[in-house]
């Protein structure tokens, strides 16, 4: 058994994409697109062939936790590059690397007419490295960096086609929300290394219980809940949770296969990985897992609802991705890290082989997004239809599938807490059931089924907005760089859940990695006494209500667009103003748009009027100059360069001090006489 792991390949793991992204960032146009897209592709593959390495070793007793470089030390607080490779950071070191390598490879064929194709790949391999870097962190620090990259390359990413205005709009929304999530998040990041003394996190843990004592300076709030709260906001930034959900759907602006690769495996699961590392912390805060608990709950379902109305493909997937983010959300609420971790794995396979999928219906369709003109594709692209259909199952949560396990092990782990908004978090991921059956299945029958809606178009006009504006009549499968990934992707979304459920949820895999205080939180507890192996589990799930809410959304979905085709008109007139009120996303753009920003331009302008020219240039810059200035002029008056007015002065001087001592001394000799 191997008692530690190599740091020099464990190196390897974040800098061969990081070497791959520099090389062609700077030399992409001269060794050309085929050098470009190989040597990224071979960076990424490296990765994933060392992460497997390194999980097998994990798997065998194999742990590593130390410094890689000591950046700088201040008094007793030292800034480091380190890792720490336990179950938790190689598990999502292989999925990361995996979703990736598949994208990679995704788009050699999706974005091979684009003019900045070897820039894309430079960007979605710098990308890769930063997501490493975070999970393979052992410091605050480097959690930061890697934190701070991944939202910076995500923001070059979303806006990759700068030319379009709608693409700029996104990109600077994503990137003020979350410089917004990342204010509380460093504020944790502060609040931990002033009270613990130092940014390793196993420095940090060993000091929780100290922490756990201690109450916030000024309040009687226990300074641990204030800490996790304030690392949570950072998490629901990055991880789109309420209210700072707004930023993800934008995000579709960019190209498809960065929707998989950011909203599947590595940018919104940040902060699922984070809070799952930092359970020491989050177990001491009854306060802190019920506010998760009720933010994740609300994103789960009222999100969900929201991908009903979508009629851009993307956009459907992109609100289904929110709701999901917010299962894996309560189940951290729950104490259930666990499991949030496991649905982020197998999230992250059917979530990307679903995007990946609906990129290749995009191309199949030369370039049109909307799902209204589609219909009948499933006879000219029977690879994506079947691949779009796993995916789709295994996101509704079909037995059998990954996906049936994950989220069924939520349910149960939210129902068996008992912590301030569980019942309502239950209610909400119960609810999100049908309504993920009844968005998913409504883009299947929309898209694979039905009239061949796209023959009634004129194609001389673009429906899509995908940035080629290529339209055609015939629809046509995608050539097989684009399907392989798809295969890829489909076969762990069927498989993955049935065979690492028991060792992820009720083995030893995440032990030293999660701490749960059972006594406390006794969820995953409970879990275990029912857990008799995957086949009984799918045996109780077809007599469980999660099921049937699915087969409820599947029929209605069915209904209303395969059968009676006025049924969804019907209803959107029914309910017209709640048709309104979701069509317009609760209104959340419009209040930022037209409250939050203009609130912060008047604060702005108020800090910039006030503070910055009234105070500061006003009065102590150009204010002490005026002082000075003053003060010259009034001594300039004195200074005339005549001998007699220098001895008149010289005189009244001392007239003045004589007349202020000399009789205060006579009276007192007097009175002493």
């Amino acid at each position: 058994m191997q008692a530690t792991l190599n740091p020099t390949l464990l190196l390897v793991v974040p800098l061969a994409p990081l070497l791959a992204s520099i090389i062609v960032g700077l030399f992409g146009r001269s060794i050309g697109r085929k050098a470009s897209s190989s040597l990224t592709i071979l960076g990424v593959a490296v990765s994933f062939l060392v992460s497997l390495v390194v999980l097998g070793d994990v798997l065998n007793g194999a742990r590593f936790n130390a410094t890689i470089y000591e950046w700088m030390a201040v008094g007793n607080l030292h800034m480091d590059i380190g890792f720490l490779i336990d179950g938790l950071s190689a598990l999502m070191m292989v999925v990361v690397t995996f979703v990736s390598l598949a994208v990679h490879v995704y788009t050699v064929g999706y974005m091979a007419d684009d003019d900045g194709y070897q820039r894309f790949f430079s960007y979605i391999s710098l990308f890769t490295f930063s997501m490493l870097m975070l999970v393979m962190s052992n410091n605050m620090l480097q959690l930061f960096f890697g934190w701070e990259a991944v939202g910076l390359v995500s923001y070059l990413l979303i806006g990759f086609w700068y030319t379009r205005p709608s693409a700029v709009f996104a990109n600077m929304k994503a990137f003020i929300v979350n410089r917004v999530g990342d204010f509380g998040f460093i504020l944790g990041i502060g609040l931990a290394a002033a009270y613990a003394g130092s940014l390793n996190y196993a420095d940090i843990f060993a000091k929780a219980p100290e922490l756990a004592t201690l109450h916030f300076p000024g309040t009687d709030w226990l300074l641990v809940s204030v800490m996790c709260i304030a690392l949570f906001v950072g998490a629901m930034g990055k991880s789109a949770q309420f209210p700072l959900h707004v930023w993800l759907p934008d995000s579709m602006e960019g190209p498809t296969p960065i929707s998989a690769l950011i909203h599947a495996a590595t940018m919104v699961t940040a902060g699922i990985f984070m809070v799952a590392r930092m359970s020491p912390l989050f177990e001491l805060s009854n306060a802190a897992l019920s506010f998760i608990l009720v933010i994740g709950a609300i994103t789960a379902l009222f999100m969900g609802i929201l991908g009903v109305i979508q009629n851009d493909i993307k956009r459907v997937i992109a609100y289904s991705t929110l709701s999901q983010l917010g299962y894996m959300t309560v189940a951290l609420g729950a104490s259930a890290y666990s499991v949030a971790i496991f649905h982020l794995m197998t999230h992250a396979f059917f979530k990307a082989l679903l995007f990946l999928a609906a990129g290749s219906v995009i191309l199949g369709m030369h370039h049109d997004q909307d799902i209204r003109h589609m219909g009948g594709l499933r006879k000219y692209m029977p690879i994506t239809w079947i691949t779009f259909l796993v995916g789709t199952l295994a996101l509704t949560g079909t037995p059998f599938f990954s996906g049936f396990y994950s989220k069924d092990s939520i349910i149960e782990a939210v129902r068996a807490s008992d912590l301030p908004g569980a019942g309502f978090a239950y209610f909400a991921v119960t609810a999100s059931v049908f309504v993920t059956a009844l968005y998913s299945f409504r883009v299947y029958f929309l898209v694979f089924h039905g009239e061949e809606r796209f023959r009634h178009l004129d194609h001389g006009h673009g429906h899509g907005h995908d940035a080629h504006g290529h339209h055609g009549i015939e629809p046509h499968e995608s050539p097989w760089v684009v399907t392989f990934p798809l295969i890829a992707l489909a076969i762990p979304s069927v498989v993955v859940g049935y065979f690492l459920i028991q060792p992820l949820l009720y083995g030893s895999f995440f032990h030293g990695a999660i701490f749960v205080n059972a006594a406390a939180h006794p969820a995953m507890t409970d879990l275990a006494a029912h857990f008799h192996g995957p086949l009984q589990m799918v045996v109780e799930g077809f007599t469980g209500l999660p099921l049937w809410l699915a087969i409820a959304g599947f029929a209605t979905a069915y209904y209303a667009y395969m059968v009676n085709l006025n049924f969804p008109r019907a209803v959107q007139r029914a309910l017209g103003p709640i048709y309104t009120i979701l069509d317009n996303k609760y209104y959340f753009d419009w209040f930022n748009e037209h409250v939050v920003s203009v609130a912060a331009r008047l604060i702005g302008r108020g800090l910039w009027k006030g503070g910055d020219v009234g105070v500061i240039d006003g009065l102590m810059v150009n204010g002490t100059a005026r002082v000075v200035g003053w003060t010259a002029r009034v001594v300039r008056l004195l200074q005339t360069g005549y001998i007699y007015y220098y001895a008149l002065a010289m005189i009244a001087g001392v007239v003045v001090l004589m007349g202020y001592f000399v009789p205060g001394k006579l009276l007192s000799g007097w009175f002493i006489r």
